[in-house]
């Protein structure tokens, strides 16, 4: 194992707990890591531990999971050290002197080629505008939002018809090789960062359940674009009779949005054409 490092790992989501096993799989093994508190989920509010939480119990590794990230939290972390701080999807903003507190700085994954799409949604945002290439890219963090200089970055296509869910689980599998490629070389001083040029900066936003509402009527590529976007959630729909109609599945031919099943509220998954013959 490569216990030299002595690392400090960041993160909430499933991104960040197949990240981990990446990192685990090449010999890097973090000290402590740290992510969010359980949560109240699902329909019945079950309290629910992050999947990094999960991770962490499963391959017995220190972890934490603060409300705040204050001055006394940060002054614990000061007591031990840490060479180097791994962020990735944690979802908080960390405070400046956290950020520069290890040794080496942090670092995150960020699943753009930055300076593009800084921000929540990167994946969604590269389908969303049409774009058919899109990347990863390893920065130094500073504390304004995916600003950092840019250590490492690698390309990807974008297929065509390809969802959000797929690309993303594409990206995490690049990021974390990418990753472990780039850690030897930025911890013994033989990576250069490069400073992102803040006027080609484009920005996203977090989405949110009413970005799927779509106009039928709309651009055909615009539409298809949004489903491939919203595939896992928060999905595309339209209203019919006052009910939300959620499109389940449809693809784009002959430049035309055609819609293959949809979910209407409240029933089970049907195909388009049962839908409208049953609305007639």
């Amino acid at each position: 194992m490569n216990n030299k490092l002595n690392f400090v790992f960041w993160g909430t989501p499933e991104v960040a707990s197949e990240t981990l096993e990446i990192l685990k799989k090449n010999n890097y093994l973090p000290s402590l890591i740290i992510t969010a508190p359980d949560k109240p989920k699902g329909r019945k509010m079950i309290i629910t531990p992050p999947p990094v939480k999960i991770w962490a119990e499963k391959n017995n590794i220190p972890y934490l999971q603060p409300e705040k990230l204050d001055e006394e939290f940060i002054y614990k972390l000061k007591a031990k050290s840490y060479n180097l701080f791994v962020v990735v999807a944690y979802g908080k903003i960390m405070p400046e002197e956290l950020i520069n507190l290890p040794k080496f700085g942090s670092l995150n994954i960020h699943y753009s080629l930055l300076p593009k799409y800084r921000g929540a949604s990167p994946v969604e945002s590269a389908i969303l505008n049409g774009e058919t290439e899109t990347g990863v890219s390893i920065q130094k963090m500073e504390f304004k939002m995916d600003s950092g200089p840019v250590l490492s970055s690698e390309k990807t296509q974008i297929d065509p018809d390809e969802t959000a869910p797929t690309l993303r689980e594409r990206l995490i599998k690049i990021g974390g090789k990418l990753l472990v490629k780039t850690l030897p070389n930025f911890i013994i001083g033989k990576m250069k960062p490069i400073p992102q040029n803040d006027h080609e900066a484009t920005y996203c936003k977090k989405i949110k359940k009413e970005d799927g509402l779509i106009d039928l009527n709309d651009d055909p590529i615009k539409n298809f674009n949004k489903f491939r976007a919203y595939y896992n959630w928060p999905r595309i729909f339209f209203f019919h009779r006052g009910k939300r109609i959620i499109i389940a599945n449809a693809k784009l031919e002959n430049n035309e949005f055609k819609i293959l099943k949809v979910l209407p509220e409240g029933k089970k998954e049907t195909d388009y054409k049962n839908f409208i013959s049953s609305s007639l």
